[in-house]
């Protein structure tokens, strides 16, 4: 990390909620100096020569892989947890339990922590607190803060509004190409359940010497699926590149978000996989699919990028989602680049985007847990969950 003087950037921070705890904490992400920031829109022309993949060794005891480097990655890998969804398929079981709708990223369903502060755990393991971005909307904001460790008040950008994924993805990217605009990224969304830690982290790591490898492609973790699921995004694996500590990586020949149940049907006969929207990629490549797919949403990005770090930063903010369209990362943006696309299974993890009551209770249930909700009768739409 560099360590030359940074200016402080804060981020607008709304009322608090009537039933949230203001926080003393500001929301802020510290930036190098104007002068030695470069604009995002110049890290797409950066010529970046791909590098040989070499392969590791895969643990025959674990099923994983065996990484030499399972410390923190390098100074030029960041992460970015998204954190700003509403949760609104488990409103039903979230009001029926709290009393009230939250979204699901801050809430606890099995031991102590919830799942945003599991998902800051694995990117605290991945880059650290220091290159570690969480995207929150502005109206979670109060709530996110009481549920964090003090050190994250530094890695939290609040978006004025919600705008869906793929402005909650690039918003982070502008940021991070302000201090490094060759950066590694990886993308974690914070409401996913994962098990175990350690191999979905391996997994991850193996991602990231993908896309350092070959940095014009963007890795997708891909999971084999059980079922012909239709809330879910579809991956059709195709041949393969190579492999990296032992893990197979496949071009992508199709992708297809939320297909209907025939076409689910069809991709599960095929070989699909489920796409989890866990990402590793290099920023410019990153950017230059925004460009490809979204231009007028890319151009804003760019108008905006010059006011980071600057006294005019939130009042561009603020300007800049008044005029954003919203767009989906995965139908806007990963449909529509197959080209450069590749996948590795996510494998040895029990994985799930936990999008139903249902799926909550099965998936702990097949790790012998039960979740802190009392859970309805699955099919007994009369039965109702108590409240805490």
């Amino acid at each position: 990390m560099n360590t030359t003087p940074r200016n402080k950037v804060i981020t607008r921070k709304p009322n608090a909620q009537p039933h949230c705890r203001r926080s003393k904490s500001k929301a802020r992400f510290e930036l190098g100096t104007v002068s030695q920031r470069i604009p995002v829109s110049s890290a797409v022309k950066l010529g970046l020569q791909p590098v040989a993949i070499k392969p590791g060794r895969v643990n025959p005891e674990s099923g994983g892989t065996h990484s030499p480097n399972a410390a923190k990655l390098d100074d030029r890998t960041w992460t970015i947890v998204l954190a700003g969804g509403e949760g609104e398929r488990l409103r039903p079981l979230m009001t029926r339990w709290l009393g009230v709708h939250r979204p699901k990223q801050y809430c606890t369903f099995v031991g102590s922590h919830s799942m945003l502060r599991h998902t800051l755990d694995r990117a605290e393991r991945l880059t650290g607190v220091e290159r570690t971005l969480v995207v929150v909307a502005s109206h979670h904001e109060p709530r996110q803060w009481d549920r964090l460790e003090s050190h994250h008040d530094e890695a939290i950008i609040a978006q004025p509004r919600n705008r869906d994924t793929a402005p909650g993805i690039f918003l982070p990217l502008a940021y991070i190409g302000a201090r490094d605009p060759e950066a590694i990224v990886v993308i974690l969304p914070s409401d996913h359940f994962v098990h175990p830690q350690d191999a979905f982290l391996s997994t991850i790591r193996g991602a990231v010497r993908v896309a350092q490898g070959q940095p014009d492609k963007l890795v997708l973790l891909g999971v084999r699926p059980d079922t012909a699921e239709t809330e879910y995004g579809w991956i059709q694996p195709g041949s393969s590149l190579g492999s990296v500590d032992g893990q197979v990586i496949r071009r992508v020949t199709g992708f297809r978000e939320k297909p209907n149940a025939n076409e689910a049907r069809r991709l599960l006969r095929s070989g699909g996989l489920w796409n989890t929207l866990v990402i590793a990629a290099s920023l410019p490549t990153l950017w230059r699919l925004g460009r490809r797919s979204v231009p007028a949403m890319m151009k804003h990005f760019e108008d905006f990028a010059p006011s980071i770090g600057t006294d005019k930063e939130v009042q561009a903010l603020d300007s800049l989602y008044d005029v954003l369209p919203s767009a989906n990362f995965s139908t806007h943006v990963l449909q529509q680049a197959l080209d450069s696309l590749v996948v590795m299974e996510l494998r040895d993890v029990l994985w799930s985007d936990w999008g139903s009551e249902r799926r909550i209770v099965e998936t702990l249930q097949r790790i012998g847990k039960t979740p802190l909700f009392l859970p309805t009768a699955i099919n007994s739409p009369t039965q109702t969950v108590s409240t805490l």
